[in-house]
């Protein structure tokens, strides 16, 4: 990914750390830890020829690849259903293939609904999404709405008669990334109390450029973390290292789903 891609001449000079956590958070933890959290790490897509020989066994065909993967992981961000509307016996198949597995397959919304044109009128294109998506069914985690770089909180009453519209059934993680939802306290404000009052999560990005995405709000009592390196740089692991403390924090304190 190269949204918040930085060159590795200015990594050492940057400062890393995350935000203070958010008041409104209190609302969504406790003082004790929940009875049986589940914590799901995985990737963005299984289509690694690199991974051959290193998380794959040598000589694994591009066939048999989710098959591998759902051995070292056990879940997927999964950007093939950004680029294209799978149907659902391409969907069953997948899930097949994680069969006997607590695995949750986390798909990411079709591209034509939230990067081509306004969210207006894109029902049609929408519910072909979900009919493929719920042929998952007991393997569906949440479903990731991303809005591109340029959707601003210009466009916030649009965005949020669309998040209105989606199913009470499924669970949505959003991710924003214009500066504009972060750069002033009444639109994030907005922003994440919509969220929390309609039950959607917050995605929370940890980019090496834009660290006013990773904001900390959960709106649930639940976590959605993308954690993008940057070429393994040195201060991935320390970026990362940071998070194993916050996520111990939010786990001690009442995290359902990590």
């Amino acid at each position: 990914m190269e949204f918040g891609r930085v060159p590795e001449a200015e990594l050492d000079k940057m400062d890393f750390s995350l935000p203070k956590e958010p008041a409104e958070n209190k609302g969504m933890l406790q003082s004790k830890p929940f009875p049986v959290t589940k914590v799901y790490v995985g990737c963005a897509k299984w289509g690694i020829p690199e991974w051959v020989g290193k998380i794959y066994p040598p000589k694994t065909r591009e066939k048999d690849f989710l098959k591998q993967y759902v051995e070292h992981y056990n879940s997927i961000e999964l950007n093939a259903t950004h680029y294209k509307i799978i149907g659902a016996k391409g969907i069953r198949n997948w899930a097949e293939k994680a069969k006997g597995r607590d695995f949750k397959f986390c798909p990411k919304m079709f591209q034509g609904v939230t990067h081509r044109g306004s969210l207006k009128g894109k029902n049609f294109i929408t519910n072909e999404f979900f009919r493929g998506i719920v042929a998952f069914e007991e393997k569906l985690g949440p479903v990731f709405v991303q809005v591109s770089d340029t959707f601003s909180p210009k466009r916030k009453e649009e965005l949020f008669a669309y998040l209105d519209s989606l199913p009470k059934d499924l669970q949505f993680f959003l991710e924003v990334r214009h500066p504009g939802w972060f750069a002033r306290e009444i639109e994030r404000d907005d922003l994440f109390t919509f969220l929390r009052e309609h039950n959607i999560g917050a995605v929370i990005t940890d980019t090496a450029g834009r660290r006013d995405c990773a904001h900390m709000h959960l709106t649930l009592p639940k976590a959605f973390i993308r954690f993008v390196g940057n070429s393994l740089h040195p201060t991935d692991y320390t970026r990362i290292d940071r998070w194993v403390q916050r996520m111990k924090h939010w786990l001690d304190n009442g995290l359902q789903e990590l």
